[in-house]
């Protein structure tokens, strides 16, 4: 089991002690606040349209089958003054245990936090909020969902960490959020988005079956998954995990081309990482599925590849049976320099403490960027949206993940997470949905080959997914030409949904 930190838990060290205040014991109520909306009234130029929009930061309760409230979730909404009928687009991220700040603060919302485009570090206060001309809001509105336990959103009332932190309880809460937003605003009518990232993605494909109930049957438009994490077994990397030294070496062979360990003059980028795909699939995943009855000779011939695609030794990677880690690579690629990788976007570096380490101890792109993030929203939200609560804003949780139920029923055989059947069967009884995937090269919290590995699956219609690399990590949006290639692809994603209304 795994838990995707990055635009989940990126912020792990700017987690507020506070929460132990949201987290009752079993048997204490606690308050349950009113009811209240911030609402203000902007204008903006969104890829060349003047919008003038509405912003809404409100809360709604959320209630068990008792009828008792459970939890106080918070949305911040921004929604144009035209056509009733305009789409609506619901965003989160993931964790499990982050806010929605990243995709808010990054490419969606109507300002972003300019951080360097090239992997450096962010540096600090005072940052730059811009206005965000990239922002969809010429082609939908928004809302930005924050999951209990994350942002304003918190247990209220009756509720409890098991009302809330697990699979099966966080997807039927969002779609909960999503349903009374869309009753309380009358937007039945609307077409409806999903855009989530990281866990986020695991998250809405397993919203599918509450969102499309009997009881109040709502369908999906079409889901936007930047940096999917459906199927944790390409996206774990673990010594008994075979599938994973496949899924993520081109990602390895793209870290090592970008830091200079493979010719960039010899190779372009996406010719190597196609390479690498067809060496993992047809010779590295059978030579780890032979094990100790694979020759000496193909063993040999095993390794000498690997160490051109990771940038690795040779003798290092005999060393290891030919099972490369991608954590280790992080760690070792660099080495020489005393420096290792950022995980969720391996184009930053950091200077390691302990050079004689295995594993890396910062993540170079969470420590660079989070603290530009958090200032950022905070700011915002008192500045611009006028928010006046005393409630403190948990950017990220750490106590979420630690307490994450990841499995939905008891009584079976531990296995990785996979919410890729709920996809599957999303397309299937919905045949007018479609999905874009967002991924990045430098990823690797979810390497770009899982989605190839996970989407050729599960029964998944590809003909009604449209995918997309970037040269960037997870937040693709971090690497500026990107932020503009992501946001001209989801606008573009629109465009293409207009058919299928």
């Amino acid at each position: 089991m795994k838990t995707l930190f990055l635009a989940g838990m990126l912020a792990a060290s700017l987690c507020s002690p506070v929460f132990a205040a949201n987290k009752p014991a079993e048997d204490t109520k606690t308050e349950v606040p009113e009811l209240t909306s911030f609402v203000t009234k902007h204008k903006g130029k969104f890829n060349g349209k003047t919008v003038s929009y509405t912003a809404t930061v409100s809360n709604m309760h959320l209630t068990n089958k008792e009828g008792d409230v459970t939890g106080d979730a918070v949305t911040t909404a921004y929604v144009a003054e035209s056509d009733e009928n305009r789409p609506v687009t619901f965003v989160f991220n993931g964790g499990p245990g982050s806010s929605s700040v990243w995709l808010h603060m990054g490419i969606f919302g109507p300002k972003y936090v300019e951080v360097p485009s090239d992997a450096q570090d962010a540096g600090n206060a005072p940052y730059k909020i811009l206005h965000n001309p990239l922002s969809p809001l010429d082609k939908t509105d928004l809302v930005f969902i924050d999951p209990i336990g994350t942002g304003f959103s918190q247990l209220a009332g009756e509720g409890t960490a098991k009302d809330f932190w697990s699979i099966a309880a966080d997807a039927e809460s969002v779609s909960a959020v999503v349903k009374q937003w869309i009753a309380k605003n009358n937007r039945w009518n609307s077409p409806k988005f999903i855009a989530g990232e990281s866990y986020g993605t695991t998250r809405a494909a397993a919203m599918l079956p509450y969102l499309n109930d009997r009881k109040s049957p709502l369908r999906i438009n079409g889901l936007i998954l930047i940096s999917q994490a459906l199927d944790y077994a390409g996206s774990t990397p673990e010594a008994d995990n075979m599938i994973s030294f496949v899924t993520y070496l081109p990602t390895m062979a793209a870290t090592a081309w970008y830091h200079g360990k493979i010719d960039k003059n010899s190779i372009s980028l996406d010719k190597l990482v196609k390479d690498a795909k067809a060496f993992a699939t047809d010779e590295y995943l059978p030579a780890l599925f032979k094990g100790s009855a694979l020759p000496a000779a193909e063993f040999d011939k095993i390794a000498a590849k690997l160490a051109y695609f990771t940038g690795l030794n040779e003798t290092l990677i005999k060393r290891g049976n030919l099972r490369v880690d991608a954590t280790r690579q992080r760690k070792l690629l660099l080495a020489d320099q005393g420096i290792a990788l950022g995980r969720s976007d391996s184009r930053y570096t950091i200077d390691e403490i302990d050079d004689l380490d295995i594993t890396p101890k910062y993540d170079a792109s969470s420590t660079g960027v989070s603290g530009a993030y958090n200032a950022a929203l905070r700011h915002y939200l008192m500045n611009d949206l006028k928010v006046t609560w005393d409630r403190d804003y948990l950017v990220s949780n750490r106590d979420v993940g630690r307490n994450w139920v990841y499995y939905r029923d008891s009584g079976r055989e531990p296995h990785t997470v996979n919410t890729s059947a709920d996809l599957a069967e999303g397309m299937r009884v919905n045949p007018s949905m479609k999905v874009m995937l967002a991924s990045g090269y430098y990823d690797y919290a979810t390497p770009l080959f899982d989605g190839d590995y996970t989407f050729g699956r599960y029964g998944i219609d590809n003909s009604r997914v449209i995918k997309h690399n970037y040269e960037a990590g997870h937040m693709m949006y971090l690497h500026k030409p990107d932020m503009e290639k992501l946001a001209k692809d989801i606008s573009a994603f629109y465009d293409d949904m207009k058919g299928n209304r």
